[in-house]
């Protein structure tokens, strides 16, 4: 390879780390235009194209990079990552199956796929892949967070709880775990756990209307009119739109329907 050509691969490699996507692209496809049997090169590209939104592309440079070398773990990978982009979820998992089929010690493909197993509803897959994640990485927060969601999905609360304790021991401040081990406890009935447990995500991250609207069922399923009209009206303030709908059909909030002040929190301003 000539020196000029592999300067163009490795400015491109350089500007993707650097977060240049549209310069990492450009390098690549003027490396791809003397070398266009560079599997490296098409798969650098469609990561480049990913970071860029510009899915369809990327699958097509994922594509290349796999008709040259069938077996390259990273392109499937990619591949993966991009059609679950697009909400390809089933094509997905089938990518994501063929990256670890040839590296089946790939942590983020483990976890990626256990993401698109849990867009497609297929818990019990979805809990198998964050296992794995979790065998090959224990400390990995967010894996530990993830199957803590699936838990949940199957009603499986108190492991649910196990996992978030877990997912929150490596990672104190991760405001999200805090708010989702709240809405589990609330399902447990374990109703000042979990206020607790809001009000701690909500130290992590104040604006935070998930938190508030977590606290508001929390309220209403205790009947506690004002407090769930308080913590109703600050996540409204905050995410105006999203929690109106939800409140509008959240069952928790049936006691509250002919509340002169919950309906007048429901009207668009």
């Amino acid at each position: 390879m000539s020196q000029d050509l592999q300067t163009w691969y490795d400015q491109g490699n350089a500007l993707y780390k650097l977060g240049r996507y549209e310069g990492a692209v450009s390098r690549f496809d003027k490396f791809l235009d003397l070398q266009p049997a560079h599997h490296q090169a098409w798969t650098q590209r469609g990561y480049a194209l990913c970071e860029l939104k510009s899915y369809d592309e990327a699958i097509a440079s994922f594509e290349k990079a796999i008709r040259i070398k069938s077996k390259h773990a990273l392109a499937w990978h990619g591949k993966g990552i991009a059609l679950a982009k697009l909400g390809r979820y089933e094509e997905a998992v089938i990518s994501f199956n063929k990256a670890l089929k040839h590296e089946p010690e790939d942590i983020k493909a483990w976890y990626n796929q256990g993401q698109t197993y849990l867009h497609l509803y297929r818990y019990k897959e979805a809990i198998a892949s964050f296992d794995k994640t979790i065998e090959l990485k224990p400390d990995n927060y967010q894996a530990w967070y993830s199957r803590a969601v699936a838990m949940a999905a199957l009603r499986r609360y108190e492991d649910a709880l196990t996992s978030l304790d877990t997912s929150l021991t490596l990672k104190r401040t991760c405001f999200y775990a805090w708010n989702y081990r709240g809405l589990v406890l609330t399902k447990l009935s374990r109703y000042g756990e979990a206020i607790a447990s809001f009000d701690k995500s909500l130290q992590y991250r104040s604006d935070n209307p998930n938190a508030w609207y977590g606290k508001a069922c929390t309220y209403a399923t205790q009947e506690d009119a004002e407090a769930a009209l308080k913590n109703l009206y600050r996540a409204i303030v905050l995410s105006p739109n999203l929690y109106r709908v939800m409140a509008q059909t959240d069952s928790c909030f049936d006691f509250l329907r002919d509340n002169e002040q919950f309906q007048d929190l429901l009207k668009k301003r």
